[in-house]
């Protein structure tokens, strides 16, 4: 019987407390966990230790974790990495900010432990899951082309890059084109989260991805006061 995986989880904050209490709670949960206090540390600790998942503060000084963001989605090698976002700052348009930067999640200052073990256990399932083969593997409409053997859209053949949770969303939506998806729908079969979480973190992933369409991004189309759906264009 193989073994299985431990999955590896960097936090990074400027504050020790924090990190010493995220790398406890972390490590009760079976995971393997790396802590940084220093943001100028992030890139080379990321090409060492080749995290699953990140955490990352958004407030610190010389680096703070939005620019950090930025890096990581420009960088081929850390594209795919889920980020979860903590910062004191809980205002949505914090949250907003936070998302359209490239995270696929946003915890707000004081935060409940209990809470972010789950989003973390939802992730790194979810990740896995979308690992292993299933449905079709190549969806086209119009210009823009889905294809999940090499994880990757193109739009009239040039190739964009989508962050992991904007390729799930896209290629749900293109699966299931022609039908309406509640966003409590896209929460649950694409953030794999109960329906209490904010639903407008299904918003502004949706806003990112038309942004990334270009000229196809009318190919999702809003269904008011229900959610989306993919259409022929």
């Amino acid at each position: 019987m193989s073994a299985q995986k431990v999955h590896r989880i960097l936090v990074l904050d400027d504050e020790p407390d924090v990190t010493e209490l995220l790398e406890y709670k972390l490590e009760q949960e079976g995971y393997r966990v790396e802590v940084l206090n220093d943001p100028l540390e992030f890139i080379a600790k990321v090409r060492e230790f080749e995290p699953d998942l990140m955490i990352l503060d958004i407030m610190m000084p010389e680096l703070n974790g939005l620019q950090l963001c930025r890096i990581a989605r420009s960088d081929p090698l850390m594209k795919d990495i889920p980020i979860i976002f903590l910062s004191a700052r809980g205002e949505p348009e914090d949250r907003i900010k936070g998302l359209e930067t490239g995270a696929d999640d946003y915890l707000s200052k004081p935060f409940n432990a209990k809470e972010l073990q789950l989003r973390v256990n939802n992730m790194l399932n979810r990740a896995s899951s979308t690992a292993e083969p299933a449905g079709k593997s190549r969806i086209e409409i119009a210009g823009v082309v889905i294809d999940e053997d090499l994880h990757q859209m193109t739009v009239d053949g040039q190739n964009v890059v989508l962050t992991a949770t904007e390729f799930r969303l896209l290629k749900l939506l293109m699966e299931r084109k022609g039908r309406v998806q509640s966003r409590d729908h896209l929460l649950v079969n694409v953030w794999h989260y109960d329906t209490d979480i904010e639903t407008r973190t299904v918003d502004t992933h949706v806003r990112r991805v038309r942004e990334k369409l270009g000229p196809y991004a009318h190919l999702i189309e809003t269904v008011r006061g229900v959610g989306y759906r993919a259409v022929d264009i």
